[in-house]
């Protein structure tokens, strides 16, 4: 689809590049120079700077840091999440992230559908039972939640972690999908 007749990429207007303050200019000119484009959520949360900053420091947190889940875990969080809350953008683009951090094309497609079946590890299961568990029934959680991840590994950040991802991207998707923020055509190739 050529740009020209593509859809908005969003409900709301975005911002110029040039129109931007310069530490989240900077920050976009990274990711497009590491990822050959500008993914769309960039520009749609940069509208509101004091939020483009927020979000993205507590992205960062949760999602760069070393620990008991690899980078591939948490896009999985991600993805199955994003999955059940029916939220494209996420779906596409993190899914593009999980194919290229696990190293395997058909990861994404998997976990998003039913990541019950996907050939993902006992471990990953357990993961993301407790991470669906908190999407959608977060009121029911205890200790026999913990008690099931500590059997496969996970320590209590590990479960925090879990929980914050979900948290976080459960407020994503939502913005997301109020928004109509569109997926860039880009993400649908990459790690295939």
């Amino acid at each position: 689809m050529s740009n020209a007749t593509a859809p908005p990429i969003s409900r709301y207007p975005v911002p110029a590049l040039s129109s931007l303050p310069v530490d989240i200019r900077e920050r976009i000119e990274a990711v497009q120079e590491k990822s050959g484009f500008v993914p769309n959520v960039f520009l749609v949360l940069a509208r509101r700077p004091e939020e483009f900053r927020a979000f993205f420091a507590y992205h960062d947190a949760l999602m760069d840091k070393p620990g008991n889940l690899t980078k591939a875990e948490r896009e999985m969080i991600v993805v199955a999440t994003s999955a059940a809350n029916q939220c494209q953008y996420c779906v596409i683009a993190h899914g593009a992230i999980l194919r290229i951090r696990a190293k395997n094309p058909l990861i994404a497609d998997q976990v998003a559908i039913n990541y019950r079946k996907a050939d993902i590890t006992p471990r990953q299961k357990a993961m993301l039972d407790f991470a669906m568990k908190v999407s959608k029934a977060a009121y029911s959680v205890d200790e026999a939640d913990f008690a099931a991840l500590e059997a496969f590994g996970f320590d209590e950040e590990d479960i925090w972690d879990i929980m914050a991802i979900t948290g976080l991207f459960g407020f994503s998707n939502r913005i997301a999908n109020v928004v109509t923020l569109r997926p860039n055509d880009e993400f649908y190739a990459l790690g295939r």
